[in-house]
């Protein structure tokens, strides 16, 4: 018997690296996912195949029962590694899965390029999650870490705001379908981000007034949430844009690379790579493409819409 579990991928509008001590962020699920495929098998394995959006295969190998129980690491493949850190970690919380079958053949498949950065590795904690029965935010800081807004993203199919509050996700369901959504677009700066390298930076360079901080981007986030014109929105995300270069003691993406570009620009998640967002009167692709970066895509074609 088949089984197949979905989950949609994530961007990070407001509160990165921030929302891992505590503040409000804004995040949007994406049209874009992941699928994951079970069927039931006769070898106490998991035969396992990754399928790109392209069709090609870009993780294809054999995990025996024994080395899930016991995490049998190899030091040259980080892939196999970073997979069978979750599964052991699954079946630490779900025993059952292997313990009652006799082998799976598993199968994902993305609906966006894995470099892409939309949550290939949070769509497949909670695909695991949702097969197994478990809670995909144990499992996700049980093996990889993280705020765990991406997982909230992988639940949810319309915008929302996610907070830590001791530790303990809390996710707000929100209205956010603005009337300008036609001049935000989503520009892909072609290299993919590391979050954990990402993350350890922030963890090491993050100033004592971090509570100052933090208050200040809730504000930003709740007035980028009820802004009513694209000129209050891109207010509000160009002083986003500021505090955080302030507290990274980094120049913005805007000013290090496109400080001739007519209007707005955000880095998204970790910056340096992966998406940008980008607020503009007019269709930026010409500006974009003229640069290199050929992936541009519209709010519209890119975000969930509330339903």
């Amino acid at each position: 018997m088949k089984k197949t579990f979905y989950s949609n991928g994530k961007l990070l509008i407001t509160g990165e690296y921030l929302v891992l001590d505590g503040a409000k962020a804004l995040a949007l699920p994406t049209k874009f996912g992941q699928n994951l495929i079970v069927e039931e098998f006769s070898e106490e394995e998991l035969q396992w195949k990754s399928y790109d959006l392209d069709g090609t295969i870009w993780f294809d190998d054999t995990i025996l029962f024994s080395e899930i129980k016991k995490e049998e690491i190899n030091k040259n493949e980080s892939v196999r590694n970073t997979l069978l850190k979750i599964l052991h970690e699954a079946y630490l919380l779900n025993p059952d899965f292997i313990t009652v079958s006799k082998g799976y053949k598993i199968t994902t498949e993305l609906s966006f390029p894995r470099n892409w950065g939309l949550g290939t590795s949070s769509t497949l904690i909670n695909n695991i999650a949702q097969w197994l029965e478990i809670d995909a935010f144990t499992l996700l800081n049980n093996s990889f870490g993280g705020s765990g807004y991406d997982i909230a993203c992988a639940q949810n199919n319309s915008p929302i705001i996610y907070q830590l509050d001791n530790g303990k996700p809390h996710v707000k369901k929100v209205e956010f379908n603005p009337e300008y959504k036609s001049n935000i677009y989503f520009v892909y700066l072609n290299k993919k981000q590391s979050s954990k390298s990402a993350i350890a930076t922030y963890h090491k360079n993050k100033k004592k007034n971090l509570a100052a901080t933090i208050a200040k981007i809730d504000l930003i986030t709740q007035k980028v949430l009820v802004a009513s014109s694209i000129q209050s929105f891109a207010t509000a995300v160009e002083k986003h844009e500021f505090a955080m270069s302030v507290m990274l003691e980094t120049l913005t993406v805007k000013n290090t690379l496109y400080p001739d570009f007519h209007g707005t620009i955000k880095s998204l998640g970790a910056w340096g790579g992966d998406f940008v967002m980008v607020v503009s009167t007019e269709n930026p692709s010409d500006y974009f493409i003229a640069k290199g970066y050929n992936t541009i895509i519209p709010y519209a074609q890119m975000i969930l819409q509330n339903h």
